[in-house]
């Protein structure tokens, strides 16, 4: 027998992670959308499977939602107590936008900033970068990484390298292909309709 729940739970996903793929080494990480997963190593093996089915790839980071701190110059604008966010000094990793033209990647990481808290990587980043579309700031340690040793990297990424898809025009045709019944003249004629003499 089952009982109705007084109080369902709001939210029974697991917790939102944004990606972050570097294409090639020297390349920057940047931001391809996000996962939901219950733990880091499920996170990174989300994004792998979400994110570097066919694209190159070389790294992965996936960031909890709970540890980034974003903002738009208009956010900023209407809510400046952004940059007191409080919060644990550390190495932050600052990303930004740029356009609005690429729109399967969000932001770019530029760098990284020795700050007091979010609030303060968030105030570094818009003064390093002022004509950006967006900030975006995360601790360096929040980021949970797939390993850059070659072995790592081949396991992880050079299976998608790897993969080839058929164009349609390799598979055969099944039965004799409609261009050579045609010359043929073993193409059945339309029926007449009522209208035909």
């Amino acid at each position: 027998m089952t009982h109705p729940t007084l109080h369902p739970p709001t939210d029974t996903q697991w917790p939102r992670w944004e990606v972050f793929k570097q294409d090639a080494p020297g390349r920057p990480h940047q931001a391809v959308g996000t996962v939901h997963a219950g733990d880091p190593d499920h996170a990174l093996l989300t994004a792998r499977s979400v994110f570097v089915r066919r694209p190159a790839a070389v790294s992965l980071w996936c960031v909890r939602e709970a540890d980034l701190l974003t903002a738009t110059p208009e956010e900023l604008s209407t809510h400046p107590g952004l940059l007191d966010t409080p919060g644990e000094a550390s190495i932050y990793q600052l990303a930004i936008k740029r356009t609005h033209k690429r729109s399967m990647t969000f932001v770019d990481v530029v760098g990284t900033a020795e700050a007091t808290g979010p609030g303060d990587a968030l105030r570094q980043a818009q003064a390093a970068h002022p004509d950006a579309l967006a900030w975006l700031v995360f601790p360096d340690a929040a980021a949970v990484r797939t390993d850059d040793d070659p072995g790592t990297v081949d396991s992880w990424f050079a299976p998608a390298k790897e993969k080839t898809y058929k164009q349609q025009q390799f598979y055969g045709v099944i039965g004799r292909h409609i261009g050579e019944l045609k010359r043929a003249g073993l193409m059945p004629g339309r029926a007449p309709t009522e209208e035909q003499p």
